[in-house]
């Protein structure tokens, strides 16, 4: 049987490819777990002077978290299993980001998810002309988690507000502009990328091999996605109102994207979208990529019991039907104590970082 995931050194770089092309290499909480010992086996050996991480097959880097047995399981009552998958993921996104010696991620085709927070969170970000980026879990009845709360509070202006709550696709060239991205490579020279990476140990060999990013057509939006997802203030200080103000602005403007960002916006599971908005609030620009994982493990934590996920993943994933019967028909009937709720300490089950971490 083939390994979920492909972990050896080559020359002075230590390489870890994802290897469930089939289920567009999906994580596994086992794909995690082998990661973090990666990690930890590396991170004093003198001969891997730098990672790099990648997917294969020519579809995904990685199209998110395989998350069918976290719903059989939630189904079952068993809730652990999914908490348990979750915690050991946050803690391997911030070892990622925050390890002592580069990374570089080459990540092509789809790029979701779990795939933005295996990807996204490292010193040395490449993608492709195939890349396509989203963060969708409003869809689903979750939150953008993986530390997708991080990197949205971090987007210029409303632009991480938009894919947020929407789970709009983007390519390259935004990916770049919103910050998920540093470097745009072609495909077709990743070969000589990597044999340079694996000689020569030197991550800032990667801008060498950098070409004009595409086309970023959400940058070129950037002044209309600031207006329609602006207020006077006082709705986005309450993120139910905000949510359904938002809607209704977008559904105002006669134009396409709009119109498409409106449809997703009715469709997506009022409790998230009204999460996203809060916990986007909390953070800011300047909030730490821990502190939005504390603050989603919170969010996942509770999903299955008292949020959306179980249904959202039954009518996406498990029974395709496509339609989800979320708790609340509409953002106007959540209440902010809801909202809330979802995101209170959770005492001693607060997310740790650090072996033997209180």
């Amino acid at each position: 049987m083939e390994p979920e995931v492909i972990i050896r050194k080559e020359g002075a770089a230590g390489r870890i490819t994802l290897n469930r092309p089939k289920a567009l290499n999906a994580l596994t909480h086992g794909i995690c777990l082998e990661t973090l010992k990666a990690l930890d086996a590396w991170a004093d050996d003198p001969d891997v002077r730098l990672l790099i991480i990648d997917g294969a097959g020519e579809r995904a880097f990685c199209a998110g978290g395989d998350i069918a047995q976290v719903y059989h399981a939630g189904r079952a009552g068993n809730f652990a299993l999914g908490r348990d998958f979750w915690r050991d993921e946050y803690v391997m996104n911030a070892r990622l980001a925050e390890y002592g010696k580069p990374i570089v991620s080459l990540m092509h085709g789809f790029v979701m998810g779990g795939g933005v927070g295996y990807g996204c969170h490292v010193s040395h970000r490449v993608v492709s002309e195939s890349t396509q980026m989203a963060m969708p879990e409003c869809g689903i009845g979750l939150i953008p988690d993986v530390g997708g709360t991080h990197l949205l509070a971090h987007a210029p202006g409303y632009l991480g507000m938009h894919l947020g709550l929407t789970g709009a696709r983007f390519g390259a060239g935004d990916a770049i502009h919103a910050g998920f991205a540093d470097h745009h490579v072609p495909e077709a020279d990743w070969p000589a990328l990597i044999a340079d990476l694996v000689a020569t140990g030197d991550a800032g060999r990667v801008a060498a091999h950098a070409q004009a990013a595409p086309d970023a057509p959400l940058s070129a939006l950037r002044p209309e996605i600031d207006i329609a997802y602006s207020d006077s203030g006082a709705a986005r200080d309450n993120p139910v109102a905000y949510v359904a103000l938002i809607r209704a602005q977008l559904q105002a403007l006669e134009i396409d994207w709009a119109q498409a960002a409106a449809k997703a916006i009715a469709r997506n599971s009022p409790l998230s979208m009204a999460s996203t908005v809060a916990m986007l609030n909390a953070l800011g620009p300047d909030g730490g990529l821990r502190n939005a994982l504390r603050q989603e493990f919170r969010w996942t934590w509770r999903s299955m019991d008292n949020g959306d996920f179980l249904e959202g993943v039954r009518a996406q994933i498990i029974d395709k039907d496509r339609n989800p019967r979320w708790r609340h028909d509409l953002p106007e009937d959540l209440t902010l104590i809801e909202v809330q709720a979802m995101l209170a300490s959770l005492g001693a089950d607060e997310l740790n970082f650090e072996e033997g971490e209180a």
